[in-house]
């Protein structure tokens, strides 16, 4: 009986010891599953972390190098980094050289490389950039008549994934000062791009105001800048004053325009400062160190989350009134010291 005990003792003992080596067994088998669910979690992590430091990407385009586009461009990047942006995104900046076929190639780069946003400056590369993507925002500069141009519905509520900032610019205060400045004017010249909408729409907003004040008028257009020369000589002949709108064409070769306007001894009022600048005589235009701030502005909105339907197209919110006194001095008109109050001076 003692013997059965003891063996019975025995067996018990076996039993217990079998248990606990199964449970440690079990625990080291467990172990290395837990280690691999925290690497599993801290790569998560780590990739999150990756994801969200990663730079937005921006793709500029402009049609055409002049210093009004170059200008717009430089206070865009500006603007993002007065902001807090410089570390945090990523820019691309393309030149169509004038060509538009190469507007449409350089969005079609843009939408395949994932831009996160576009900002193409003018009207014809935002009208490609519109009608390549309907997912990455499209934030537009120095777009004169965003609706005519079909971009937007209304300006107030983009519905879809385009805004951004208007270069339209007051006819009607522009040729009031041309009228201050240079009362004697009898006929006008209009020089243009007609292939450029802006222009297309300013002129014919010039041509209302020269209606309703019985002011004649006459006009040169042109295809491409190489056409200038001829163009101008054409128009200073039959014109005692020369309007040209934010014409890119025009920009861009602004101090030709302004030589044979010179020699004729005509001014040239123009729709941007930049273009007095290069020689025009007087604006009260666009001011596009602030224009490129205002789009950076509406970027930054964008990057923050701001859906672009809660992003209301904008207008330039400054104008500059600035006058040329070496163009003056060259076409022989003088101007007092009151007429020049209010005026930035370009010498």
């Amino acid at each position: 009986m003692k013997k059965l005990l003891s063996i019975i003792t025995i067996m018990a003992m076996l039993f217990v010891l079998a248990g606990c080596a199964t449970d440690a067994k079990t625990k080291d088998t467990e172990e290395p599953s837990t280690e691999q669910t925290t690497e599993t979690n801290d790569a998560a992590e780590q990739k999150e972390e990756t994801e969200n430091n990663e730079k937005v990407k921006i793709g500029i385009i402009q049609p055409v190098e002049h210093p009004s586009l170059n200008q717009i461009r430089e206070y865009i990047i500006i603007g993002l980094e007065e902001q807090g942006l410089k570390d945090k995104v990523e820019i691309t900046y393309k030149d169509a050289q004038g060509d538009p076929s190469n507007i449409n190639t350089i969005i079609s780069q843009f939408v395949g490389d994932k831009m996160d946003i576009i900002v193409p400056i003018g009207t014809g590369a935002s009208q490609s950039a519109a009608a390549a993507t309907k997912e990455i925002p499209v934030i537009f500069a120095a777009v004169s008549y965003p609706v005519d141009a079909g971009l937007v519905k209304d300006v107030s509520k983009p519905e879809a994934n385009v805004t951004g900032v208007s270069d339209a610019i007051d006819v009607e205060q522009i040729f009031n000062l041309a009228f201050e400045l240079t009362p004697d004017i009898e006929t006008f010249g209009f020089i243009y791009n007609t292939g450029e909408p802006n222009s297309a729409s300013a002129i014919n907003k010039a041509k209302e105001f020269c209606d309703g004040k019985g002011i004649k008028y006459v006009e040169a257009t042109i295809t491409n800048s190489s056409e200038l020369t001829q163009a101008a000589q054409s128009l200073v002949e039959k014109a005692d004053a020369i309007f040209t709108p934010t014409d890119n064409t025009v920009a861009s070769a602004m101090p030709v325009l302004s030589a044979e306007a010179q020699k004729a001894g005509i001014p040239v009022y123009t729709g941007a400062d930049s273009m007095v600048i290069d020689g025009g005589f007087a604006t009260v235009g666009i001011d596009y160190t602030i224009l490129g701030r205002q789009v950076a502005e509406i970027v930054k909105k964008v990057i923050d989350g701001v859906q672009i339907s809660n992003i209301p197209a904008e207008t330039l919110s400054e104008f500059a009134t600035i006058v040329n006194l070496t163009t003056a001095e060259k076409i022989g008109v003088e101007l007092s010291d009151e007429q020049l109050k209010g005026f930035q001076i370009v010498e």
